[in-house]
């Protein structure tokens, strides 16, 4: 699992205003996530992916297809300053290379390569590693918000040759077309890629601006280091927290593990857009689902296992995390 990874809010806000503007409120689509509605007014704020897959869970249980809806809003701009490096650079494929240099910043679950064959270049998205359940829904949103940034930042559509996908054609693949207009191959490939003249490559932007980019390459690379930063922090963490869940370690054991005070570590944290509860919370939530998949295994065990003294009181924390009981999740 990639869950400890940072992100920004930028896919969890497409989410929700995409359902809000068919009269679904918030709660449902934040259930289990630990995001508040507080929390979508907070652009500097910082979530796990976890949290963005848990927001991403519930809309594909109310609409199985929305990947593909919601990868022809994410426009290059919902990617802040790596949103305007890309627009500004002098060529299309020097904005693409530079993507590929910041994957941290573009938020995806997947490698991003370009791959040369002949005159036609692949745009690949391969070595997906996170929930089983979401793949093709992140394959769907990751080729299509790629699809939707090539267009942006050439100012008009980028003719596409081809394009593939890992997973078998799903029962809707007619509204593939909405966002690949060409030839479409399903469950033939390792990756999920789209193909493009290679011409196209050395195509100049129209918004291309050599002071503004140097400045924003900069700026990318500063935010990358801090990006890096906090998920090594934040790894680190749940590492410890994930080995003794039945017996937690309390924060300041964590710190002192981390050799610093608890003051810092909850700073680190708080720059995260995290806690340390939200953390075992998380942690207890993946581990509970994990557990209840073993239908011989007693809820109060799975109580136990989590660390919890009282099996009403995991199930009331269930229930907060899911929306439903753990004898309702069980089935």
């Amino acid at each position: 699992m990639l869950h400890s990874h940072l992100t920004t809010l930028n896919a969890v806000s497409l989410v929700i205003s995409t359902f809000a503007d068919e009269g679904l409120s918030s709660e449902p689509l934040l259930a289990g996530s630990g995001i508040t509605q507080a929390d979508l007014c907070r652009p500097d704020i910082r979530i796990t992916t976890y949290q963005e897959m848990q927001v991403c869970a519930n809309a594909v249980a109310l609409r199985k297809e929305v990947g593909l809806q919601l990868g022809r809003r994410m426009h290059v701009s919902s990617y802040g300053i790596l949103g305007y490096a890309l627009l500004t650079a002098a060529t299309f494929g020097d904005a693409l290379r530079l993507a590929l240099e910041y994957p941290a910043l573009l938020g995806t679950l997947f490698e991003l390569k370009l791959i040369e064959d002949g005159q036609r270049v692949w745009f690949s998205a391969s070595d997906y590693r996170d929930d089983e359940g979401l793949r093709v829904f992140n394959a769907e949103l990751c080729l299509g918000s790629l699809k939707v940034i090539c267009d942006d930042l050439l100012g008009k559509p980028l003719p596409l040759l081809a394009a593939r996908f890992a997973h078998a054609a799903p029962d809707y693949q007619p509204r593939y077309h909405d966002s690949f207009s060409c030839a479409l191959a399903f469950g033939l490939a390792d990756d999920n890629a789209f193909a493009f003249e290679r011409s196209w490559l050395d195509q100049p932007l129209p918004l291309a601006d050599p002071i503004t980019h140097r400045d924003m390459r900069e700026r990318c690379r500063r935010q990358n280091i801090e990006f890096s930063g906090r998920q090594a922090w934040l790894g680190r963490i749940r590492e410890l927290l994930a080995v003794q869940l039945d017996h937690a370690p309390s924060l300041a054991v964590i710190a002192q593990k981390m050799n610093c005070s608890e003051r810092t570590l909850r700073r680190h944290l708080l720059a995260t857009g995290s806690s340390y509860q939200q953390l075992l919370d998380d942690l207890r939530f993946e581990r509970a689902k994990q557990l209840l998949q073993e239908d011989s295994l007693p809820i109060h065990r799975i109580a136990e296992a989590l660390g919890f003294s009282e099996t009403a009181s995991f199930r009331h924390a269930f229930i907060r995390w899911s929306g439903v009981a753990p004898s309702q999740f069980r089935g």
